[in-house]
């Protein structure tokens, strides 16, 4: 197992596409207690042009970042059908892991690493952290006070229309609006309601092929291997009923909608993949919204936030909040959603204890 933490939890990434930018400028300039010692990707001039970016000592094969025992937690950017074999490899060396979403594209690939960490005794996390960030925090924090009574009713939707500037993995196994944004929106629900307890879910696809980028500057045609429209009824534990529609399929001017409706008023949540505000209630007898104000900590784009709070509580030896455990839920939701799609039938997600996350304090 690696070393226990210092004060700066020693960090390796591996995956040096177009979002480590963000991930390793907050780890090395925002959040001071991180570090990235080393970084890797399959293409090694890639990993060498990042770490001249960042300031990141040693880029190295992903072998050898795992082999380095300076690394205490491996943050794992690599595409989604990669996850799976990435995050596993690190667990098996010993390595907390923090992944980007999805956890995992199957439940049992998802299981397995969940089973992988808890038997290791190892740390595993997963974005979306945004969950985290003032805007949606400061939600929950409305919530669990009662400013809008019982939730009763929830809405999210992420209305997008494809074009062929898109890259082509979005219409591949793994992602499609479900896997690719969904994570957002869902992660976003269960942070606000609670677990999910059970589902239903309508789903198409209708093109066989769209237009879409197979790599820079070039323009071609991919075939669609995923749904492009998904609408679902989601119940949650505590009662409260959410309409979830993701989709690339309609022309809509306001594409990113988040509400929770209550007994006693409305509150609108930003963009989930945002993590800032605005955040707004709306109660009986008022003129209009009202925009709340939000708490001081991480309204900026702060990713990489997730990596700073495991740091922290493995230094504290509390429990870390962007948890496999809840990524596990969300995944195993999205499956379901899939598989109510194709069976026309409710699916009733797989037990669980996970806490949604709460982070009023900071910054790390």
């Amino acid at each position: 197992m690696s070393a226990a933490p210092t004060a700066t939890t020693g960090v390796g990434v591996i995956g040096c596409g177009a979002i480590s930018a963000i991930y390793l400028s907050n780890m090395q300039r925002v959040f001071n207690n991180v570090n990235v010692v080393a970084c890797a990707d399959l293409d090694p001039a890639r990993a060498a042009a990042r770490a001249a970016e960042f300031g990141v000592p040693r880029p190295l094969a992903v072998d050898d970042l795992l082999a380095d025992p300076e690394v205490d937690i491996v943050v794992n950017l690599t595409t989604p059908d990669a996850h799976t074999a990435v995050s596993l490899a690190a667990l098996e060396a010993g390595k907390h892991v923090y992944s980007e979403k999805p956890l995992a594209v199957t439940r049992q690939d998802g299981s397995l690493l969940v089973e992988a960490a808890r038997a290791r005794g190892l740390r595993l996390g997963c974005a979306p952290d945004t969950v985290l960030g003032a805007g949606l925090q400061t939600c929950a924090r409305e919530i669990d006070r009662g400013a809008i009574g019982k939730p009763v009713a929830a809405l999210a939707m992420f209305l997008y229309h494809s074009h062929e500037r898109w890259p082509a993995f979005i219409f591949r196994r793994g992602a499609g609006p479900l896997f690719d944004m969904g994570p957002y929106y869902l992660t976003a629900l269960v942070t606000l309601l609670g677990p999910v307890q059970r589902l239903s879910c309508g789903a198409s696809r209708p093109f066989a092929e769209k237009p879409a980028m197979l790599g820079p500057d070039r323009p071609g045609t991919v075939r669609v291997e995923v749904p492009t429209h998904v609408s679902a009824t989601l119940e949650f534990a505590g009662g409260a009923v959410a309409s979830f529609v993701a989709t690339v399929e309609v022309w809509e001017p306001e594409p990113f909608r988040l509400r929770v409706y209550g007994t006693e008023g409305t509150i609108e949540a930003p963009d989930p993949n945002s993590f800032g505000g605005p955040a707004r209630t709306f109660f009986p007898g008022a003129p209009s919204w009202t925009e709340l104000n939000l708490l001081p900590n991480y309204g900026q784009n702060s990713r990489g936030l997730g990596v700073a709070d495991m740091a922290d509580a493995l230094r504290t030896n509390r429990p870390h909040r962007a948890s496999g455990e809840l990524a596990f839920h969300v995944l195993d939701v999205m499956c379901g959603l899939v598989e109510s799609s194709e069976t026309g039938q409710h699916y009733t997600p797989l037990p669980t204890t996970l806490a949604p996350p709460r982070l009023n304090e900071g910054p790390f």
